[in-house]
């Protein structure tokens, strides 16, 4: 039921299944319900079927009974909490959310907004329980066994008990199998994109505890690996380097979907899109359309920042590696005597940014603590979009020059606030979010007018980009191609940097684009590519539901870590319907051959402290 009720809530994202595929999925997802509902419950199980006398007894199962009825609706409530949570990562919720959670005080702070926000879900849980508590009455034990020989009571039910304990072990590992039931299992009865509607999210979430952490990679020896794919990046010896001021705007939640500009082949040309004062930037930029390196703010940061992709369950600022040494934005521009500022107008603490932005060395951090007027607080996430962005710009004024400033928006984060004096002036979409997009896209038209006119402001190359992508209303961005498609939009006031470029640009490329833009002089670590360079290999790469996606070419490939099991053509087949594994495998070993590089150079270097040169 719980699983019908996710099915429901999110039927966009599964809108290409057939009634027989449902009903399919619906069939393989019992196995690993099954397999959760006996690991919840094995402890009771135990006491439920001991071979003594006192388990008969009242208070003893009236004990019993309490916290089987707690436990199951705890278990019901993590699975609905996905209902909505899903919307934002396409994934069913993993143990790394405890470590999310950990990063920053919003979570306890948000839950009464949630609550009020999603209050159906609390209602469906509410009676999901009731149901349960009604079943479970159903259930009558007789408190008033008679035992006339005790001899064969025990023995009876010692068999009782070890038949009992031995099909509950069985049922954990999903049958009689060599291997256990694991998360990859879901792979064989659906596509990728589908594996969610098969798993439960308790399920995912109890399988993944203490297991995020990477295992060293040995596809290839040294030589080899580096020819294929390094990280490694050469500084520029060609060109004089340039003291140029960066400033990288990370938009909250701006899917490429919002864009009214470079979604032309939406409604015949007639889409509008949600963001006009982009559409104006555009035309005077250069323009990918790119994808993003995560489905999280907390995993977007790194990409950006330091070029280091999400490549396993848990992001890198929550991961066993968070103390490692590396590179950044900051890092790196500071041997250049940069002054380094990170702005987000969000509580300070928040999804461990103050933490990370000190680690990756930026020498000032501006919050909701720095704003320091709480009149224009929006009363969930922090400080509205327009008056922060009005305060950055003033600061940025006072730093000396050169100087890399990242802004970081937030009002188009749920429950999507807009200022009362705004309220009615900007339209209705789709989406609730895209009521919010405008009005970010607004406070960024007011923040570069005021810039406009500060003397930094010729000398700087601004980027545009987002830090995932929203829940989708259009088909295609709601599939696994679509899913993380942002702009990378790269803005030169005194450069001629304009059109829409046809190739393939990704988060981790922004740090060694601006670096080379710049004429940088010095060797660094990152996993992407730089988009001025003409010789560069352009690809892009995710992980989402233990599976490594590659884009190259116009090629999507979906690799589990041992083999291959898609490859698509996104130009031709861009929902990902026909699958051309067997039809193409020159291309599926090339692109496999490249994923494993890549897995291998992440992987080893996260182990090894390897991220810097």
């Amino acid at each position: 039921m719980s699983r019908m009720v996710f099915f429901l809530f999110n039927q966009l994202y599964f809108s290409d299944l057939s009634t027989a595929e449902i009903l399919s999925i619906f069939l393989y997802g019992l196995r690993f319900d099954l397999s959760v509902i006996l690991i919840i419950n094995s402890p009771l199980i135990v006491f439920y079927t001991l071979p003594f006398r006192f388990r008969m007894k009242k208070a003893y199962m009236l004990t019993i009974n309490t916290f089987f009825l707690i436990i199951n609706s705890i278990a019901i409530a993590v699975n609905l909490i996905d209902v909505i949570y899903f919307k934002f990562t396409f994934k069913r919720t993993t143990a790394d959310i405890l470590n999310y959670l950990g990063a920053g005080d919003d979570f306890t702070a948000l839950i009464p907004v949630f609550i009020k926000d999603f209050w159906y879900i609390c209602l469906i849980w509410i009676a999901l329980i009731i149901l349960l508590i009604y079943l479970f009455k159903k259930v009558r034990l007789d408190y008033n066994v008679k035992i006339s020989d005790k001899i064969k009571y025990y023995i009876f039910h010692s068999l009782i008990f070890l038949i009992t304990i031995f099909f509950t072990i069985i049922g954990i590992r999903g049958g009689f199998q060599l291997r256990p039931l694991s998360i990859m299992v879901a792979g064989k009865y659906t596509n990728s994109k589908n594996v969610p509607l098969v798993l439960n999210t308790p399920y995912t979430f109890l399988t993944t505890i203490n297991k995020s952490n990477l295992l060293l990679a040995d596809y290839y020896d040294s030589k080899t690996l580096e020819e294929i794919y390094t990280p490694y990046h050469r500084g520029s010896i060609d060109n004089a380097y340039s003291k140029k001021n960066i400033v990288i705007i990370i938009i909250e939640s701006l899917s490429l979907e919002h864009i009214g500009s470079i979604n032309t082949s939406i409604h015949e040309g007639k889409y509008k899109g949600y963001t006009p004062f982009l559409d104006s930037l555009i035309g005077h930029s250069l323009v990918y359309k790119g994808f993003a390196n995560g489905k999280r703010s907390i995993e977007g940061l790194p990409a950006i920042l330091s070029g280091i992709p999400s490549l396993m369950n848990n992001a890198f600022i929550t991961s066993p590696y968070a103390g490692n040494n590396i590179n950044s934005i900051a890092s790196l521009l500071k041997e250049k005597s940069y002054y380094s500022s990170f702005f987000h107008g969000g509580n300070n603490g928040t999804m461990g940014f103050d933490n990370y932005t000190k680690m990756a060395g930026f020498d000032s951090y501006y919050g909701r603590d720095e704003y320091n007027n709480e009149e224009d607080f929006d009363g969930k996430w922090g400080i509205f979009d327009e008056e922060f962005l009005q305060f950055t710009t003033k600061e940025i004024n006072t730093f000396e020059k050169p100087f890399v400033a990242t802004i970081f928006t937030l009002s188009s984060h749920h429950p999507y606030t807009i200022p009362e004096k705004h309220k009615g002036k900007f339209r209705n979409g789709n989406l609730e979010i895209q009521k919010s997009i405008q009005y970010t896209d607004y406070s960024l038209k007011r923040f570069f007018k005021t810039s406009s006119e500060l003397p930094w402001f010729k000398n700087t190359i601004f980027v545009i980009t987002a830090d995932h992508t929203s829940e989708a209303y259009n088909p295609f961005y709601t599939g696994n191609v679509g899913m993380y498609a942002i702009p990378i939009i790269f803005f030169d006031p005194d450069s001629n940097l304009k059109g829409v470029s046809p190739l393939i640009a990704q988060q981790i490329d922004i740090l060694p684009s601006l670096l080379e833009y710049i004429n940088y002089d010095e060797d660094y670590i990152a996993f992407g590519t730089s988009v001025f360079d003409s010789t560069a290999l352009r690809f892009s790469i995710n992980y989402l539901n233990n599976y490594y996606q590659l884009i190259m070419d116009e090629h999507l490939l979906q690799f589990d870590g041992k083999q291959s099991i898609g490859l698509y053509n996104i130009i031709n087949d861009s929902l990902l319907e026909n699958n051309l594994l067997n039809n193409k495998m020159h291309k599926v070993e090339q692109m496999e051959k490249f994923t494993k590089a890549v897995i291998q150079q992440y992987n080893n270097r996260l182990i090894e402290n390897r991220l810097t040169r």
